[in-house]
């Protein structure tokens, strides 16, 4: 797509009130695609403005209208899906058939849950002599990663759009292209003037601005646990309410019982997809010791094979910090069985798919977030020390379980701190809530408990 010159904004693209732009650059081969412009705080405050004004109107629309301007974003989004996943391609470095399965199949299945949502959601339930209403929250700040632009703006503008929110979205300045396709698609799908709107630019000056705006009614942030500690301080100040979803360093438990060649190779294709740009990843590979020696073995012959297959990481900068992990994991003592930090390619953000062994569960490669294609295999004793090692970070987003039996995985999970758990494998459900435990975030996304998010109630006593 050609990118805009302009911001979307009150139902039409206006120019921002400054000249800055931000290049966008294909990380595959390091050359600039498209400039968007830098949104100012100006600009931020015009967007909201019209949020505000747009918000009476389309909070009393019928549920069933809002509906049907969802399921129309969710045809125009299925129509432009090549578009999408080209653009996710050529901005995120996503190979093409996972740009095209995952980076575009999943905001239109996440877009048409929510069209059904919004027509049969009890928006009014009766409790006993009283009636409950579940209204719109008001004007939602919407600040998105990019490692998943377009699923991350779907997860967040959809269940706001249903429960008659007003939007003002800020995506990451790194893949900014598929964000202005998003807005196209909302003008197209027929929404008001004003009920979303698009300010691109930099997170320090259009997001800061965005999630303190002072008539910003929630502030709705994925991205790292740093900048959402920042976020969730300043909603605070304001009395403001706040969603995160924040960082990971997921678990995969691989219990005795277990098929160890399927679960190791499921496990290493879970971090090597989109080149490990992704906060639920299983990162860590726990492994009971009698069947180390043979799950590392697996481990680094299943992640050499992704070599040619994985794409780039966004950016020159994300390259350096995976980079920079890797070395520290030698530094520390582990023992690297694939991969490591040399560049695999002379241009692009490449970073070779590596396997680190002999990793100890206080080492910085298996306690921080690395966000990248690196795997970490550790050894457990028994059930209890593999739950001690699953749930001795900071993070609890996600993990998995493998056992021969699925009620023994169901038990071992039940026992996780941790906010989603895929059982032998089981598959993404966009119906089901996602978020984290501890500081991996607050709130959930997607499905029912996406949607009450952006809801508060009412209770009418009789």
């Amino acid at each position: 797509m050609k990118p805009h010159d302009g911001l979307y904004l009150d139902g039409a693209w206006r120019p921002a009130s400054g000249p800055a732009v931000v290049d966008v650059v294909n990380p595959a081969d390091e050359q600039i695609i498209g400039r968007v412009p830098a949104a100012t705080a100006e600009d931020v405050d015009t967007a909201v403005r019209a949020a505000r004004a747009a918000l009476p109107g389309w909070a009393v629309t019928p549920p069933a209208e809002r509906a049907v301007r969802l399921a129309a974003l969710r045809d125009v989004l299925a129509a432009r899906k090549d578009e999408i996943a080209e653009t996710v391609t050529a901005e995120l470095g996503s190979p093409p058939a996972f740009s095209q399965a995952v980076h575009a199949g999943v905001p239109i299945a996440v877009a048409g849950s929510y069209a059904e949502l919004a027509a049969t959601y009890a928006f009014e339930e009766r409790v006993g002599n009283s009636l409950v209403l579940h209204e719109p929250a008001g004007v939602v700040g919407a600040i998105t990663p990019w490692n998943y632009p377009l699923h991350q703006i779907v997860a967040k503008a959809a269940p706001a759009l249903a429960a008659g929110c007003t939007v003002v979205l800020k995506p990451a300045e790194d893949t900014p292209l598929v964000a202005q396709l998003f807005a196209e698609a909302v003008h197209e799908a027929g929404f008001p003037a004003g009920v979303f709107n698009l300010v691109t630019g930099l997170g320090p000056v259009a997001g800061q601005a965005l999630a303190g705006h002072p008539d910003v009614d929630l502030v709705s942030f994925t991205g790292s646990t740093a900048v959402g500690r920042r976020i969730g301080a300043t909603a605070g100040g304001a009395v403001k309410r706040v969603a995160l979803e924040l960082g990971g360093k997921s678990a995969n438990v691989i219990l005795p019982s277990a098929d160890l060649a399927r679960a190791v190779a499921v496990g290493v294709a879970n971090v090597m997809s989109n080149s490990g740009q992704t906060c639920s990843a299983w990162t860590r590979m726990l492994v009971h010791s009698a069947q180390y020696d043979e799950a590392v073995a697996l481990a680094a012959a299943a992640a050499a094979k992704y070599a040619e297959r994985i794409g780039p990481v966004v950016s020159a900068r994300q390259r350096d910090r995976v980079r920079g992990y890797i070395e520290k994991g030698v530094a520390e003592g582990a023992r690297l069985v694939a991969g490591g930090p040399e560049a695999p390619r002379e241009r692009g953000y490449y970073v070779s798919p590596t396997v680190f062994a002999d990793v100890t569960p206080e080492m910085a490669i298996a306690q921080e977030e690395i966000f990248g294609p690196v795997l970490s295999v550790l050894r457990y004793t028994d059930e209890d020390d593999a739950l001690r090692i699953a749930d001795g970070t900071v993070y609890g987003l996600a993990g998995a379980v493998w056992a021969g039996d699925e009620a023994e995985a169901v038990a071992f999970a039940r026992r996780m701190a941790t906010g989603q758990v895929d059982i032998n494998g089981g598959r993404f459900n966009p119906l089901a809530p996602f978020g984290g435990y501890k500081q991996s975030g607050v709130g959930r996304e997607l499905g029912a408990h996406g949607l009450a998010e952006y809801l508060q109630t009412k209770s009418l006593q009789f």
